[in-house]
């Protein structure tokens, strides 16, 4: 048997954040043992820790049903978990998309992810957000990150928490990996996940997401900005993910906390 530890990213006045799984006892695990462990863990998704090789630990990351190229929550996570047992405040993770610089500032664990460049308004988009129940301003966009995320602004943070998606026409559409609705108020967001086509219904915090955003206010006129990023409080899960971009990088902040050990079968 190994152990995973359980940890919170993007808590809120330590409560709440996403639950990330850490396996770092990798010896013997190959690709379909870790998706079995995911799935056995069940949270939005779980990572795989090799510890430094040529300097830069490797994270690979999974959801319950597939194992993705890059996740913001993950790599928080990650970046944490190298941190703390290596008392470093600076350093990378390579994960799918290249290698990720971390930091850690007042508490805050924060990664800098390259800015996205392809993104574009969604042809039909209004279509797909009436069928799958996503109230909208009419603002809609792809961000390919590289899987496509359907980013869709709602009328109001009321509209985005009163939101019940259909999970079916979801599934049955484009968006079924990933859609992304939000409302802005100056610099506070409210907003949620869907991905239920990622085995996730809805995610209590969203890091990708969150810099899916920071690429579509770039491509509409803004190659700068910070926010801060409210989602998951309808689920049980209140958390905060601070934001800050340029136009080289989407970089996402917030605090993890230690929430136990749970022991595998695999």
């Amino acid at each position: 048997m190994r152990s995973a530890h359980i940890v919170r990213v993007f808590t809120r006045d330590d409560l709440g954040g996403n639950h990330l799984g850490v396996v770092t006892d990798v010896d013997g695990l190959d690709a379909s043992s870790m998706q079995q462990i995911a799935a056995e863990l069940g949270f939005s998704e779980t990572i795989f820790l090799w510890p430094q090789q040529s300097g830069v630990p490797i994270v690979r990351i999974f959801t319950p049903a597939a194992e993705m190229p890059f996740a913001g929550h993950p790599l928080v996570g990650a970046a944490w978990t190298v941190a703390t047992t290596e008392a470093v405040d600076v350093g990378r993770l390579q994960c799918g998309v290249g290698e990720i610089p971390f930091r850690i500032e007042g508490g805050a664990v924060w990664v800098d992810t390259p800015m996205v460049a392809d993104v574009e308004r969604a042809a039909g988009g209004e279509d797909i957000a009436a069928a799958s129940g996503l109230p909208t301003t009419g603002r809609i966009w792809w961000a390919r990150m590289p899987i496509p995320y359907l980013v869709v602004e709602a009328p109001s943070a009321e509209a985005v928490a009163g939101t019940t998606p259909d999970f079916g026409a979801l599934l049955a559409g484009p968006a079924g990996e990933a859609a992304y609705l939000f409302a802005r108020e100056g610099s506070h967001v409210k907003a949620r996940f869907f991905a239920a086509g990622l085995g996730v219904p809805e995610d209590p915090a969203t890091g990708s997401a969150a810099a899916a955003l920071a690429a579509v206010l770039a491509f509409e006129g803004e190659p700068q900005g910070r926010l801060s990023i409210d989602q998951g409080d309808e689920i049980g899960h209140p958390s905060t993910i601070e934001l800050a971009w340029n136009p080289a990088a989407a970089s996402l902040g917030g605090t993890v906390r230690a929430d136990g050990e749970q022991w595998l079968e695999t």
